[in-house]
C-alpha cells in the first residue's frame, strides 16, 4: 500500500501594487477644468494646438469678424491681452478663426470667456461645408473669466471656422486663451487604456507557501472574477417577475439595476391615499436574491407632464402634505435597501414643485431623504448634460450651478451626478470635457440612463464609444443602461429580441463585460509567485499542486484601497 499523504499548507501572499499605465507616443489628454470665475484666465491647454495666436499676443493675427461684429484688441490692466467682439447685432456675431480639421481626428477645445455687462450663454460653433456643430457653453460673466471646454468631430476633412455665439446679442464677448487639440483615434485610445490601468485595475502579486512559509514553485493556479468592482447594469421593469428567461438573461450579466417606473409615485399611489408597493417589493427581492444594487428612481419627478392628474389638482397646501406623506412613505420603506436615489428627477430642466411649494422645495426635499435615510447616496439627475452641447437649459455650469444649490442645503449628505445620457449620434470629445467638468464638483458621477436609438450595428458602435468613454474617465463610478425588456419593444434600446438573442447592442454589452471582467491562469515561477493585472472586484484564486490533496481556494479583493499583504494559511 502506498503511504498515506502527509498534510499540507498553503500561504497565500497577495501583494496589490499601484496601476501600471500604459503609454502610447501621444499628446497625454488634460482632464483638467474648473467652474470657478477667474479674474485673469489660465493658459491655453496644450499651448493652444492648432490655434494660432491662442493668447492674443500677437494682436489679432489669425482671428478675423465673423458675421458683421466690430473685433477689437484688448489689454488688461495687468497685462493680459484678448479680444473683443462688439457692436453686435445677432447671436453669432462674434471673433473666429479660420482652421483645417480632418475627418478621421478627434477635437478637444477650451476657451476662456467674458461679457461686458451681466451674465450672458455663450456657445463655442464650428461651421464646416455639412453644416454647424454646437462644440461646448459656459455661462459667461462681467468682471470675471470662465472656461468653456468642448470637443467634436467632423464628417469630412476640409476648411472650418471656429466662432462663439451668444443668447444676448448686446454683450460684448471677451475671448481668451483659446485650444483645439487634434487626436487621432489611436491617440484617443491610448488615453483609455491609460486611465483604465491607473484608475480601474492593479497589479496583483500572489505568492503561495508551503506549510513551513517557503514558495511552493509550479502550483498551477487560476483566477476567476466573483463579482466585478464596477457598477454596470441596465433598468429592468415588473415584467421580469414573470419571465425566468428574462431573469437569467439579466442575472447573469449586471451588478446593479434602476426599475424603469416601479418605485416612481404613479406606480405606487395611482389614486389618492392608496398606496401599493407589492410590484416594486417583489421586484426588490428578485434582485437582492441576485446581488443586484438597485438604484432608487424616484421620489419625485419635477416635470410638470409627469405629474397625476390628482397631483395637479391638489391646492398648494394639500399639494405639500401628500408630497410629505409620498417622501417619509419610500423612503422610509427602502431605507438600507436602495443604493441611491434619485430625489426630484430631472430637476435642472422643470421646476413643477417649485412653482408650486416654492424655491425650496427640491432642497428640503433632499433634507429630508437624508434624515429618513443618512447612508443612501442622493443624485440629481437629469438629462442633455452630457449628450447635448446645444441645450441651453443644461449646460454643464448651469447642472453644476443647480447642484450645489441643492448640496449647500445638506452638506454632510452622500451627495452625486446623475447624467442620463440618452444619445442619438455622440459627440465623444464633448463628451469627455463634460466629465471632466462635473469631476470638479468631487463626487462621484454615473451615467444612470444610458441608451442609444436603434438597434442596427452604427448604434452598436456608438454604444460601444459611449461605454468606452465612461467606463474610462477617472470621474465615473457606474453606468446604468435604459435597456428594460418587453415583449412590445422598449424606450429606445432593446439588448435582445424577444427569445433573448442578441441584437448588435447586446453584442457589444456582452463583449465589453468580458473585456472588463479579467482573468487569470499559469504556475508559480520558483519564487512561488505570480502577477497579474486585474480590474477592481472580487476574484476566486485556487491553486493545484502535487503535495496536496485537492486544490485549495482562496478569495481577494482588488480595488483602489487595497494597497496591502494578505496572509492566508490553507490547511488540507
Amino acid at each position: 500500500m502506498t503511504a498515506p499523504r502527509q498534510k499540507a499548507a498553503f500561504f497565500l501572499f497577495v501583494l496589490i501594487l499601484g496601476g501600471q499605465a500604459i503609454f502610447v507616443n501621444s499628446v497625454p489628454y488634460d482632464y483638467s477644468a474648473t467652474t470657478e470665475c477667474l479674474a485673469e484666465p489660465l493658459k491655453p491647454q496644450y499651448g493652444g494646438g492648432i490655434i494660432v495666436n491662442p493668447e492674443f499676443e500677437k494682436s489679432l493675427d489669425g482671428w478675423t469678424s465673423f458675421g458683421y461684429a466690430n473685433v477689437a484688441h484688448k489689454v488688461s490692466k495687468s497685462g493680459n491681452r484678448f479680444s473683443v467682439a462688439h457692436d453686435r447685432s445677432v447671436p453669432h456675431h462674434s471673433v473666429s478663426q479660420k482652421v483645417h480639421l480632418e475627418k478621421d481626428k478627434l477635437y478637444t477645445l477650451s476657451a476662456w470667456l467674458q461679457v461686458d455687462k451681466g451674465t450672458a450663454d455663450v456657445r463655442a460653433v464650428v461651421k464646416t461645408p455639412n453644416g454647424f456643430i454646437a462644440a461646448g457653453a459656459i455661462e459667461a460673466k462681467a468682471s470675471c473669466w470662465s472656461m468653456l471646454k468642448g470637443g467634436l468631430t467632423v464628417n469630412i476633412s476640409g476648411p472650418a471656422e471656429l466662432y462663439f455665439e451668444s443668447n444676448n446679442s448686446t454683450s460684448e464677448i471677451w475671448v481668451d486663451s483659446v485650444s483645439l487639440q487634434p487626436f487621432t483615434l489611436d491617440e484617443w485610445r491610448s488615453h483609455h487604456n491609460s486611465t483604465i490601468n491607473q484608475v480601474r485595475k492593479k497589479m496583483v502579486s500572489v505568492t503561495a507557501l508551503d506549510a513551513k512559509g517557503k514558495p511552493l514553485a509550479g502550483a498551477k493556479f487560476t483566477v476567476y472574477p466573483i463579482r466585478p468592482g464596477f457598477p454596470f447594469g441596465t433598468a429592468i421593469n415588473q415584467g421580469i417577475l414573470w419571465n425566468p428567461e428574462y431573469q437569467k438573461w439579466f442575472a447573469n450579466r449586471f451588478t446593479v439595476t434602476t426599475f424603469e417606473n416601479e418605485m416612481k409615485w404613479y406606480s405606487t399611489e395611482q389614486t389618492r391615499g392608496h398606496e401599493d408597493y407589492s410590484v416594486a417589493d417583489a421586484m426588490l427581492a428578485f434582485v437582492q436574491k441576485h446581488g443586484v444594487h438597485v438604484r432608487g428612481h424616484n421620489v419625485f419627478w419635477n416635470d410638470p407632464n409627469t405629474q397625476m392628474n390628482w397631483v395637479k389638482w391638489l391646492n398648494n397646501w394639500e399639494l405639500q402634505q401628500a408630497a410629505t406623506r409620498r417622501l417619509n412613505s419610500v423612503v422610509s420603506r427602502y431605507k438600507n435597501q436602495v443604493i441611491a436615489w434619485d430625489v426630484n428627477n430631472e430637476n435642472v430642466h422643470f421646476n413643477f414643485f417649485e412653482s408650486r411649494l416654492g424655491q425650496d422645495a427640491s432642497k428640503i426635499f433632499y433634507q429630508e431623504v437624508h434624515r429618513i435615510d443618512p447612508n443612501v447616496v442622493l443624485f440629481l439627475n437629469d438629462y442633455n448634460t452630457l449628450e447635448e452641447p446645444g441645450d441651453w437649459n443644461a449646460t454643464p455650469d448651469k447642472y453644476l450651478k443647480r447642484f450645489h444649490q441643492i448640496r449647500a442645503g445638506i452638506p454632510n449628505a452622500k451627495m452625486a451626478i446623475g447624467l442620463e445620457s440618452h444619445f442619438n449620434v455622440p459627440n465623444i470629445p464633448y463628451m469627455r470635457s463634460v466629465l471632466d467638468q462635473m469631476a470638479s464638483a468631487g463626487v462621484p458621477i454615473w451615467l444612470t440612463e444610458l441608451d442609444v436609438a436603434g438597434t442596427d450595428p452604427i448604434q452598436a458602435n456608438y454604444l460601444e464609444q459611449i461605454l468606452r468613454e465612461g467606463y474610462s474617465h477617472p470621474a465615473v463610478q457606474g453606468i446604468v443602461m435604459w435597456a428594460s425588456w418587453t415583449p412590445n419593444g422598449c424606450y429606445r434600446m432593446c439588448l435582445t429580441n424577444n427569445l433573448f438573442q442578441n441584437f448588435p447592442v447586446g453584442h457589444t454589452v456582452d463583449s465589453l463585460i468580458r473585456e472588463w471582467n479579467t482573468h487569470s491562469y499559469g504556475t508559480t515561477a520558483k519564487d512561488g509567485s505570480f502577477q497579474v493585472h486585474l480590474s477592481h472586484g472580487e476574484y476566486e484564486v485556487r491553486f493545484e499542486h502535487p503535495s496536496v490533496n485537492s486544490s485549495s481556494v482562496h478569495k481577494i479583493k482588488v480595488d483602489a484601497g487595497s494597497h496591502h499583504e494578505h496572509k492566508l494559511q490553507i490547511q488540507h
